[in-house]
């Protein structure tokens, strides 16, 4: 990417989150050049308080001389501390915004964007990446530019004392910054594969740890250990090219810099022997001349983290961009009141060239319960997903109250259906919160009422701190039951007309399965339900049965007819799960 490209992306990011933080900024510019004039000033005072005092000046001149020079020192040490703490106001500030885009914009893209990303990778994108852009929002460019005037002002100061000397320091400053710029073109693809390799990694810690019990109870620790260091060899061999480019600048900044230091002060002493530089001059040179590469080396770390920054900008940029492959609807509305399903000549893969659900066309009366059986990779809970709209069909329709879901908003899709899994997960947090979902407009008497009538009241009541109790991310003080009816209590809350349940009592055993049931039970009333489950017990509430083979429909209909009809195939899956209860 060129320097252009590259400087179009900086101010892209600098325009969309520092102009809302514009009063902090200007704060933060004011202290920064004002710290800038202190530095300056400071020599400049101690120059004349050494000159006058070998010139035998009154105690009062030296006096009022040295207490401006302390008080120089004092305003820049202070206006130091206030610059950090305005500075990393702004940056958090700025980076938390961005991190709220990025996971606002991570949560919008479909399910076949997060099945091709793991967890951990996306967090250390949305996180690890926008944290090296902190320094990059609160003062690179305020910075680069007070350093760069910084620069001007000493070099314009030295010319007037000494021009000789003035430009000779100017020339080696202007070497250390141009081989400085050179180096960082070339080392910003460097810093992008360390960034690259470091989302890796932490997406590869993200997966082993959703595993762990499989890789313990398999005995497979130390494949997993040996693969981990793998994975941090290439991690170190990626991040060790980067940082020995760093150290290029660094070493070559500071060596060109400490040889023009050391000409400078040859030259000065030259003068002062010549009787052209006063002592006082001669200090001012040095302190100057050390001022520069301060300075200068202060542009060489800005222009480091830029490279740094750089890379996680273009990181995050291509995150942005993803385009979700689901487009929000036109707007069209749903219906009020219950609301009818219809799979109308369905078909879709999530693979082109391979169709799970293939040609599928099945009606839903409004308030009628549909369960859905048939065996793994059947396509059972790719149908509930195309109507929760997390996909969308290759070709067919999806109609909900009539209205193709593609022409309505996600988010009135979303308002108008429930959906409980299998895993029902929950968070570590509140009970209040685990079943409001952070919502914190919910009033508790709506929470209690909903624990009540899903039969969690007793449990709630004998919880110490009631609805202010935490839970853990893993359902911790749950039973598998209790955490299922929980996630039921999250969609009895938001009162849907559809409700669909995938799986919602696969692993539950008996005693619990029968909590969840009678939750299952009192969610789907008065509802549109479609149930989808291996278990047939679950079926109790259905109305209607669909019965899936190879992702096309082998058999549709009212349950109790099926059922009646000893030829039907639900009929024969009924044997076959009576059977297996008797065996």
């Amino acid at each position: 990417m060129n320097r252009l490209q590259t400087m179009s992306r900086s101010w892209r990011l600098l325009d969309r989150y520092l102009r809302p933080l514009w009063p902090g900024v200007t704060l933060l510019a004011l202290i920064l050049f004002a710290a800038i004039a202190a530095q300056v000033a400071t020599p400049l005072v101690a120059s004349r308080f050494i000159d006058q005092a070998i010139g035998g000046a009154a105690m009062s001149d030296l006096i009022r001389l040295a207490l401006l020079s302390v008080g120089l020192a004092l305003a820049g040490q202070l206006l130091t501390v206030v610059e950090t703490y305005v500075a990393e106001q702004v940056s958090w500030s700025a980076t938390n915004a961005l991190r709220a885009d990025l996971l606002a914009h991570v949560l919008r893209l479909d399910a076949g964007f997060h099945a091709a990303q793991s967890p951990g990778a996306l967090i250390e994108r949305v996180d690890g990446d926008v944290s090296a852009l902190a320094r990059f929002f609160s003062e690179f460019v305020i910075n680069v530019l007070g350093n760069g005037l910084l620069i001007v002002g000493a070099l314009a100061l030295l010319v007037r004392v000494d021009w000789q000397v003035g430009l000779g320091l100017g020339a080696f400053v202007a070497l250390a910054l141009i081989a400085v710029l050179r180096i960082r073109a070339a080392s910003t693809p460097l810093f992008a594969a360390e960034r690259q390799a470091s989302a890796d990694f932490y997406g590869m810690i993200g997966e082993w740890l959703s595993g762990r019990e499989d890789i313990r109870s398999s005995g497979a620790g130390a494949y997993v250990l040996r693969r981990c260091a793998e994975t941090m060899r290439s991690w170190l061999t990626v991040t060790r090219r980067a940082q020995m480019r760093g150290y290029a600048m660094l070493a070559t900044s500071q060596g060109l810099l400490g040889l023009g230091t050391a000409v400078a002060l040859g030259l000065s002493a030259m003068r002062f022997a010549e009787g052209a530089l006063t002592i006082g001059g001669v200090y001012l040179i040095f302190q100057y001349a050390d001022l520069l590469r301060r300075t200068t080396e202060q542009i060489r770390d800005e222009v480091q983290d830029l490279q740094q920054a750089d890379a996680s900008m273009g990181r995050v940029e291509i995150l942005l961009a993803t385009a979700p492959r689901i487009v929000d609807g036109g707007g069209d509305a749903l219906p009020a009141g219950p609301l009818s399903v219809e799979f109308s000549d369905v078909s879709f893969g999530y693979d082109p060239d391979f169709m799970v659900l293939r040609a599928i066309s099945v009606h839903l009366a409004p308030g009628r319960v549909l369960g859905v059986v048939g065996r793994t990779g059947s396509g059972k809970t790719s149908l509930t997903r195309l109507l929760a709209r997390f996909h969308d069909p290759d070709a067919g329709a999806v109609r909900l109250g009539g209205v193709d879901l593609r022409n309505v908003r996600l988010s009135a899709v979303r308002e108008r259906i429930g959906l409980v899994t299998q895993d029902a997960p929950l968070f570590h947090a509140s009970v209040r919160d685990n079943v409001s979902l952070f919502d914190d407009d919910v009033p508790d008497g709506r929470i209690r009422a909903a624990l009540d009538a899903l039969g969690l009241g007793d449990w709630l009541r004998s919880l110490p701190n009631g609805l202010d109790a935490m839970l853990g991310g893993a359902g911790v003080g749950l039973s598998a039951g209790q955490a299922q009816v929980l996630a039921c209590a999250r969609i009895f809350l938001r009162d849907p007309d559809v409700v669909i349940l995938d799986e919602p009592s696969s692993r539950l055993d008996p005693a619990t399965e029968r909590l969840a049931h009678a939750a299952l039970g009192r969610l789907l009333q008065g509802r549109t339900g479609v149930i989808v489950a291996h278990r047939l017990s679950t079926m109790a509430y259905a109305d209607d049965i669909l019965v899936l083979e190879d992702g096309r429909v082998r058999e549709h209909g009212p349950q109790l007819a099926l059922a009646a009809d000893p030829a039907s195939r639900f009929a024969e899956l009924q044997r076959a799960a009576m059977e297996g209860i008797a065996g």
